[in-house]
């Protein structure tokens, strides 16, 4: 059987459409999840929306709508975006579903037998905004008297009676699980915020609303629904199965991708919640950074939010998921504009890659007409294949598997580099007249080196590849296909097409 692999992003809030940034952590997401399964792993995906709480249920009444009806229609629109972005997922999940409910209330009863749940009457501020309870000490100020969240959002004064979790008594549990788990939080930034976090004491959670009833219903408690980042957490074990028995087969999760400013949630109160309910805790909480546009954060106020699927039609999902990937460390801030995405892919998979593949096959084609044979090989031969395998097989695997997704691509692009630098110091085209069987050497390897790039790179720009190996003839699509150099012999060219199209900048729009 192959090793499992559990990997899953944070659930979207659809009270609007997807941004930029829940593409970003969808398509790095997606990345992970295909390069495990390109290592051989049983990868299995879940990503979704949170569909509960209250900010869903004001917007449906601004809307004039049922909130079901507008947890339908929005929920749809991030679907659409994963399918239009070739996000691999295997699971869509939505915590209106039927079983979602069933696995938060059983772990909800799991919390409340180990006698951590009490009810209680909670008087402070909450953000509707952020779903968040917020001491005062963690408030800024805003205009006037305005309290604000530390994410700036407004907050509001809420006094109601509610459930309570004794999150207090999970604080040196949580400290002593971080001491002996240097890798359960990262990068180091949010691991360290976290750290700071709990050190300066936890408060018990309110856990349950009585002022909306649109969520989970608590059991045996009428007018109370979960607290929304009960439920929407529990969502990591409902896709693994949770609470048959089976759910073990895949839990814990190797693996949560979320944004950062919501490491809080998922580094405190989840592994506080699944110590409570005696739950294995997931290995690793990995939180990426925001992709700002031109370096401004995006706001509907400022108009500049933009759709990503219309970037995806405008310049391919492939270039755009190449782009994330490349020009944003993953951990980090990233900043994204229409200049920088063409640049980038121009340079890289147009320019760089790109033309490579397609003047090779195109001489090929023209002058050959077949694979070529071994020729006379020389010792340069030998050295870019062996530059070639170093990256393929070793660095860029080993920069995914540590989730360094731009370093991975960086390593690849120094491999592609080294193609071009190698045809153009062999010149094929003046051998072909001189001396033909050095060609066919040189071409031979350069098939050899651009089939495993473009298994290396499969995982980023998915579509790209296969359509690149099929031309290729090549059948091995998997990281265990790198160590066979005998496909070339069996292998069947295709006519040469381009690739990946010189991209341009939409033209200026006139008044």
């Amino acid at each position: 059987m192959p090793e499992r692999f559990y990997i899953t992003t944070a659930i979207a809030y659809p009270n609007g459409r997807p941004h930029i940034g829940h593409a970003y952590e969808a398509i790095a997401t997606d990345v992970i999840a295909r390069f495990q399964r390109m290592m051989g792993r049983d990868a299995y995906f879940l990503t979704g929306t949170d569909e509960h709480g209250l900010k869903m249920a004001q917007t449906a009444r601004e809307r004039n709508m049922e909130t079901r009806a507008l947890a339908d229609e929005m929920s749809g629109y991030f679907r659409e975006m994963d399918e239009k972005l070739n996000i691999s997922f295997d699971r869509f999940i939505r915590t209106t579903e039927a079983d979602h409910h069933a696995a938060s209330q059983a772990i909800w009863q799991a919390m409340e037998a180990n006698g951590d749940l009490y009810l209680g009457r909670y008087e402070g501020w909450y953000s509707v905004r952020d779903e968040a309870f917020y001491d005062e000490k963690e408030l800024i100020d805003g205009e006037g008297e305005t309290k604000l969240s530390p994410q700036g959002t407004p907050v509001e004064w809420t006094v109601e009676e509610t459930w309570f979790f004794r999150l207090s008594r999970y604080q040196q549990p949580l400290l002593d699980h971080y001491a002996a788990n240097p890798d359960f939080i990262r990068p180091e930034r949010s691991r360290n915020e976290v750290v700071r976090f709990v050190e300066g004491g936890l408060s018990d959670l309110s856990v349950s609303r009585t002022s909306f009833d649109w969520g989970v219903k608590v059991p045996g408690s009428d007018g109370h629904v979960m607290y929304v980042w009960v439920d929407a957490l529990t969502n990591y074990l409902t896709g693994a199965g949770y609470p048959e028995p089976h759910y073990t087969d895949r839990w814990p999760a190797d693996l949560h991708v979320i944004g950062k400013d919501i490491a809080r949630f998922h580094a405190v109160y989840w592994p506080a919640f699944l110590m409570s309910a005696k739950i294995a805790l997931p290995k690793s909480v990995f939180a990426h950074g925001f992709v700002l546009h031109r370096g401004e954060k995006m706001s509907k106020s400022t108009g500049n939010v933009v759709d990503p699927i219309e970037l995806a039609e405008r310049y391919g999902v492939d270039a755009l998921r190449y782009f994330l990937l490349r020009e944003v460390v993953f951990g980090q801030d990233g900043s994204y504009s229409d200049e920088a995405i063409v640049t980038r892919a121009n340079a890289d998979l147009s320019n760089s890659f790109g033309n490579l593949a397609q003047r090779v096959l195109s001489f090929i084609a023209k002058n050959l007409g077949r694979v070529p044979g071994e020729g006379r090989a020389e010792s340069a031969d030998t050295e870019l294949l062996d530059l070639v395998a170093r990256v393929t097989r070793d660095e860029l695997p080993a920069a995914f598997a540590d989730l360094a997704l731009s370093q991975g691509c960086e390593a690849w692009m120094r491999a592609v580099f080294a193609c071009n630098q190698y045809v153009d110091a062999q010149a094929p085209w003046a051998l072909r007249k001189t001396d033909p069987e050095r060609m066919e050497a040189v071409l031979r390897t350069l098939l050899l080196a651009i089939r495993d790039l473009v298994i290396a790179i499969r995982p980023v720009i998915p579509a790209s590849a296969d359509r690149m190996l099929d031309l290729l003839g090549a059948t091995g699509r998997n990281f265990a296909d790198l160590n066979d150099r005998n496909w070339i012999d069996s292998a069947t060219l295709q006519p040469p097409t381009p690739i990946f199209p010189r991209l341009e900048l939409p033209a200026a729009e006139t008044v």
